[in-house]
């Protein structure tokens, strides 16, 4: 389903950008980030629903494609259904969350289900998508991961292990593609405020004991900014690292300061 109207004007004006998760949090900031700098954005996900909600909200050169990114058959639909679509900009930022738990009592099916996700789905839509930036000789991909993937978080074993994995992708695709003219780059925010941290935040307050407020105050007095970062800052993190031309292979940490 696409919007129709004004021609867009912006600095990515011109451009067409896939974003997979994109239908809530992290996925549609970043929609509307590229949104507002005049690309067209196509938002991937597995429910129709939250999907078509952003897309009524941003209207023209918006769309959108159920997509489970972990299902080879379904990305390959996805990259049939756009083949005529000049994908030049592609964020990989479908992810799960997974248990919090210590790794003796994560069980075989939740660990798949986060690597699925999180390294699997990154690899399969970028198969899916690149071959055609490397004939044209240009595009971007911005593959999101988290400072947990480079940092300890304790109980969340599959989740930090499944990003520490997309950065090691990240770093070595760039080697492959970046002679073709291909940036691919990796975002990785630090906690982002929101329901996922407030869920966090209330099951370590089960945890030790202690009230949601001060689990939150101290786990924010470990950044330099004394916060988290914002959905919004993500997005304009992804923006300006599409107007760095001369960014490749690189990891971006967005994280307000966060240290282990």
């Amino acid at each position: 389903m696409t919007g129709a109207g004004e021609a867009p004007t912006g600095p990515l004006a011109g451009r067409t950008a896939l974003v997979t998760g994109g239908g809530n949090g992290l996925g549609a900031a970043i929609a509307r980030a590229l949104h507002a700098q005049g690309a067209a954005v196509v938002l991937a996900g597995r429910r129709s629903e939250p999907l078509q909600q952003v897309c009524a909200e941003l209207g023209a050169r918006a769309s959108w494609h159920a997509c489970d990114v972990a299902d080879p058959a379904s990305v390959a639909a996805l990259a049939e259904a756009l083949a005529d679509v000049e994908v030049d900009v592609v964020v990989n930022n479908a992810g799960v969350a997974g248990p919090v738990a210590p790794l003796t009592e994560v069980s075989v099916e939740e660990w798949d289900e986060v690597f699925d996700v999180n390294v699997r789905g990154v690899f399969l839509v970028c198969r899916a998508f690149l071959p055609a930036m490397v004939a044209r000789g240009r595009g971007d991909v911005v593959n999101v991961a988290s400072v947990s993937g480079k940092r300890p978080l304790v109980r969340r074993t599959p989740y930090a292990a499944s990003k520490m994995a997309v950065i090691g992708l990240t770093s070595t695709l760039a080697f492959e593609v970046g002679p073709a003219g291909v940036n691919v780059n990796t975002l990785s925010p630090g906690p982002v405020a929101g329901p996922r941290m407030e869920r966090n935040f209330r099951l370590e307050a089960e945890r030790t004991g202690v009230t949601e407020a001060a689990a939150e105050e101290a786990f924010v007095s470990r950044s330099a900014l004394g916060r988290m970062v914002t959905e919004e800052e993500v997005g304009a993190a992804v923006v300006a690292m599409l107007a760095m031309p001369g960014l490749c292979g690189a990891d971006v940490d967005l994280s307000a300061g966060m240290v282990a």
